[in-house]
């Protein structure tokens, strides 16, 4: 059975939203000051604080000498532990803040893990309308961008074992990554969520093995299929530089 995509909660409790994207930044980058946790998530620097030490308190946080914050005990095992993920996200994150600056939508880097994908990095734009963050959320790998640029690099025994029952049409899905495989990048037009956009492209390892969707994600009434062909060519030369970084 197709797994069904996530919607915010009827009623958001911003302050357990912001704590819980703050754990997520520190499971995946390390450390982070009070200025930089206001700076992400657009609040006060007075509210990062209370936040931050409330997590401290229940132990996802701790505070060091420097006066930064890093995993505490509850996500130690992330902190001790670099991932690929988490060695991606290092490389990829300045370029996708250069990236912001060039296209001004929110842009989002995703892994795969068997039949789902995992944001690892969102930057927001700036505009009042944008598409949000996404990071540290989980959805089904066939639904999103990152996921089908991931999933067309499987062949066909491969992409039988991710989905071996219960799953979407295989023979519509194939179909669809073989020409994800011709055109190099996928546009998704509602398929995640309904009036968002996003253009994707691979960010492929040393060996050529693609590890990570890199994508553009904007309100569906600024997209402009004319613009198809560099945004492309953007979301490319963005995969490349965070290419170059890793190797």
């Amino acid at each position: 059975m197709d797994k069904p995509l996530k919607n915010p909660p009827t009623y958001l409790i911003n302050s357990v939203d912001h704590a819980l994207r703050i754990a997520t930044m520190l499971q995946l980058e390390g450390e982070l000051s009070v200025s930089e946790v206001a700076e992400r998530l657009g609040v006060a620097r007075s509210t990062a604080h209370r936040l931050l030490a409330m997590l401290v308190y229940r132990d996802f946080a701790v505070q060091d000498d420097r006066r930064l914050y890093r995993a505490g005990p509850v996500l130690e095992l992330a902190a001790h532990s670099p991932s690929v993920a988490s060695r991606l996200r290092a490389a990829a994150l300045p370029h996708l803040h250069r990236l912001v600056d060039v296209v001004d939508e929110s842009v989002n880097l995703a892994v795969r893990t068997g039949d789902t994908v995992r944001f690892i990095v969102s930057v927001e734009c700036a505009r009042t309308l944008r598409v949000g963050s996404r990071e540290g959320m989980v959805f089904p790998a066939h639904r999103t961008t990152a996921g089908l640029l991931l999933l067309a690099e499987l062949t066909d025994e491969e992409l039988q074992e991710v989905y071996p029952a219960d799953g979407p049409d295989l023979e519509g899905l194939r179909d669809e990554l073989a020409r994800v495989r011709r055109n190099g990048f996928v546009l998704n037009q509602n398929r995640s969520e309904r009036g968002v956009v996003a253009v994707g492209v691979p960010v492929r390892g040393p060996d050529g093995n693609a590890l990570a969707g890199l994508s553009v994600s904007m309100p569906s009434g600024r997209y402009d299929r004319h613009q198809l062909p560099s945004l492309v060519n953007i979301l490319n030369r963005a995969a490349g530089a965070i290419e170059a970084d890793l190797a």
